[in-house]
């Protein structure tokens, strides 16, 4: 089959979308699917082709001033027909709301091609994105604020206010309207589409892990020895909610004054988690790595003892899978798809959001029970098996066949 992609995230900018669609077109590209790839156009590091089957077309954009790792990319009618006639499509398939996934909705219905779509992040629970301030570009004075404790408290109230705002709803409701213009719509976990199906999303929502290649991301059942080794790894991003993972470390440095607490990634909200660490008194004990090339994560996991993550806007999780992967035991909030992953008293803890304390104290939990602490690793390996990558590429080109009207080589008719 021949499909053409719309994504306004794609490699060599690291994210879970990205890295989602490069394993899959990889993959189904080595069973002798094409792909054509429409995507941002980044800089020197952007290559045009992945193999002989997988054709990248880059588009021109504009960073959004709140978050200039996010690209507005610019209409191009003559790159869109190049995607859709560089060989003939039997599907397209959006993979994000944004630009690109409007332009891919807009190809299917000039070129008569069946669409479907990835619900791979939920748009409405990143509007803090969208907030005048940010989009003045006015965090390095919010920083400034945030040295003063009492502005400071009201500054996180703002930001933490409950997600059912009307402009959540209207960003929600467009999303959804968006991708119900394809004939199917694929969710990475089972908790996202009874989100979707609330919300009355009317067209079929299929599940697909975005899966994981255990053949990188792999370890051995774990046991705990010496000062606790905690971990962070993912987008520093206001919606990933990195200080409450600051604040339970600051309660477990209390009880245990040898550990650390190691954080990888980049993003908008790091200067202002820096602060935080500095004015909790434990930035001794807490390193900030930055970003660090995906082909070293394997090699991360592996040096830490236990995942935290306060993120309430997953809508899979890749760095939890990663983590899984590896045999650590986590603890996460309770929203969205995190409870997929992180199975309450199987494999680590699940708190409400933003409670630190809850989160310190189940962290502590297991390294005081070296018995507990193994069984949640070996479970953790265990829950990971469900996420094998092949075996969810498999279902994606299931789907692809189904909507597109083929028959799969080899099937009975």
């Amino acid at each position: 089959m021949n499909i053409v992609i719309f994504t306004d995230t794609f490699l060599p900018k690291i994210d879970g979308v990205g890295i989602s669609v490069d394993h899959f077109c990889r993959i189904l590209a080595s069973r002798g699917h094409q792909f054509v790839i429409c995507c941002p156009k980044y800089g020197k590091d952007d290559f045009q082709q992945i193999g002989d089957r997988i054709h990248i077309i880059r588009f021109k954009n504009a960073p959004l001033p709140s978050y200039p790792d996010i690209k507005i990319v610019l209409p191009s009618h003559k790159k869109i027909r190049k995607a859709m006639t560089l060989f003939p499509p039997d599907l397209v398939h959006i993979q994000t709301p944004g630009p690109l996934g409007q332009y891919g909705v807009l190809a299917s219905r000039m070129y008569g091609i069946p669409l479907i779509g990835t619900y791979h992040t939920l748009v409405s629970e990143q509007d803090t994105y969208i907030s005048v301030y940010r989009l003045l570009k006015m965090d390095t004075l919010l920083n400034f604020f945030r040295s003063e404790k009492k502005i400071k408290k009201n500054l996180d109230k703002v930001e933490r206010k409950k997600s059912d705002s009307i402009k959540k709803k209207v960003i929600f409701a467009l999303c959804n309207r968006l991708y119900e213009t394809g004939a199917a719509i694929i969710s990475p976990s089972h908790l996202i589409r009874e989100a979707l199906l609330k919300e009355g999303v009317r067209k079929p929502v299929e599940v697909i892990s975005n899966g994981m290649d255990l053949s990188h991301f792999k370890g051995a059942v774990r046991k705990i020895s010496g000062p606790p080794r905690f971990l962070h790894v993912g987008r520093i991003s206001y919606e990933k909610n990195c200080e409450v993972v600051l604040k339970a470390f600051s309660l477990i440095l209390e009880e245990y004054p040898q550990a650390t607490l190691s954080i990888y990634g980049d993003g908008p909200a790091l200067p202002s988690l820096k602060i935080e660490s500095r004015q909790l008194g434990i930035d001794a004990a807490v390193t900030f790595h930055g970003f660090v090339d995906r082909n070293h994560l394997p090699e991360v996991y592996p040096a830490y003892d236990i995942f935290l993550t306060a993120s309430t806007m997953e809508t899979q999780g890749l760095v939890v899978l990663e983590a899984i992967s590896c045999g650590l035991p986590c603890v996460g909030v309770n929203a969205f798809a995190l409870p997929e992953l992180i199975h309450h008293e199987r494999n680590g803890f699940i708190v409400e959001p933003f409670d630190h304390i809850a989160m310190a104290e189940k962290a502590m939990s297991m390294v005081a029970d070296a018995d507990l602490y193994k069984r949640f690793s070996e479970e953790s390996l265990s829950i990971s098996q469900e996420h094998e990558i092949h075996h969810c590429a498999d279902k994606l080109e299931n789907l692809y066949y189904r909507v597109a009207g083929k028959t799969p080589p080899g099937a009975t008719v």
